[in-house]
């Protein structure tokens, strides 16, 4: 169009291909065009190219298709890529499309390049997982003043510091300095229900010893109650012989068992999670000595101001 026009105000052809960067050639063609074929010649011609071959039902196609994995259509790769897509979906539905047009059919769907959620098997049925859950609130909801009900679990505190996100000014990346070789030291802690207070126990290894020696500084911390309820998960220390034999020289203390790979149940999550984003996240300790020192002093920190888990009504 723009050609016409510079030509009806009287510009020649070599003027025009050297303002508008185009051989001159183009402008005689175009020129051509104009005079057999009038404003009709201005159409691009995309109406003759045929039925789109990339519609709706594509769409649809591709949805189900990226939703799952090569390895259903008889690949051994385990991840998509827009080339096996392309190959995947002209098996599918005899359309053949390039991959920057697979590109254009992914944005039209929604679809992102992200990093898959990794989840645990689930070993019992929802409806058993549930009805163990009401056991256990039914206990914290009904549990008499006598009683104590704790949650207790685990967490490995290492001296290679965890690596997590932190704000950094443009063209900077913070460092972190790692021993290199890592150390390792365990921590056994319990939630109180009523309370939101922890009582924890530290060792050198993840052995049944580790968890004993919670279970008898729980014993002392609450030398008044009748009992003592620990909700627990099914790691092997808390079923192993050398606990039971322990659990027949401490009377009181009562097991009731998360479902299998049940961590989301257990409250005391949250406390490790902000162990780790409080003090061992882009730590600087040099020694193992000093990281645990930095725990303790979070861990009694957050004794002060402890939040409970059930209303003193359900408790």
């Amino acid at each position: 169009m723009l050609i016409v026009l510079h030509l009806a105000r009287g510009a020649s052809p070599s003027e025009l291909a050297r303002f508008l960067h185009v051989a001159r050639s183009t402008v005689y063609r175009v020129a051509r065009r104009f005079r057999e074929r009038g404003f009709a010649a201005f159409a691009d011609r995309r109406e003759d190219n045929g039925r789109a071959g990339v519609g709706q039902m594509f769409l649809l196609i591709l949805r189900r298709v990226v939703a799952g994995c090569p390895r259903d259509h008889g690949y051994a790769r385990p991840t998509w890529t827009q080339e096996l897509l392309c190959r995947v979906m002209h098996a599918q539905t005899g359309i053949r499309v390039s991959q920057p047009t697979m590109s254009r059919c992914l944005r039209r769907i929604g679809a992102r390049l992200g990093r898959p959620r990794p989840v645990l098997p689930e070993l019992w049925p929802n409806r058993r997982q549930k009805r163990r859950i009401r056991v256990i609130r039914r206990l914290i909801e009904r549990l008499p003043a006598h009683e104590v009900a704790v949650y207790a679990d685990e967490v490995d505190i290492h001296l290679n510091p965890r690596i997590g996100f932190d704000w950094m000014l443009p063209g900077q990346q913070k460092r972190v300095v790692t021993p290199g070789r890592n150390v390792k030291r365990y921590l056994a802690g319990a939630l109180d229900v009523r309370t939101g207070r922890l009582c924890w126990a530290t060792a050198c290894h993840k052995r049944s010893a580790l968890f004993i020696e919670l279970l008898r500084r729980l014993c002392r911390r609450y030398r008044q109650a009748r009992r003592i309820h620990v909700i627990v998960d099914n790691y092997s220390i808390h079923t192993s012989r050398q606990t039971s034999l322990a659990l027949l020289e401490l009377p009181r203390f009562r097991l009731h068992f998360l479902p299998p790979y049940g961590a989301r149940f257990n409250p005391i999550e949250r406390v490790w999670l902000d162990l780790h984003a409080e003090v061992t996240r882009n730590h600087r300790c040099a020694t193992i000595e000093e990281l645990m020192d930095e725990v303790h002093h979070y861990l009694r920190y957050r004794n002060q101001r402890p939040s409970p888990l059930c209303s003193p009504r359900a408790a």
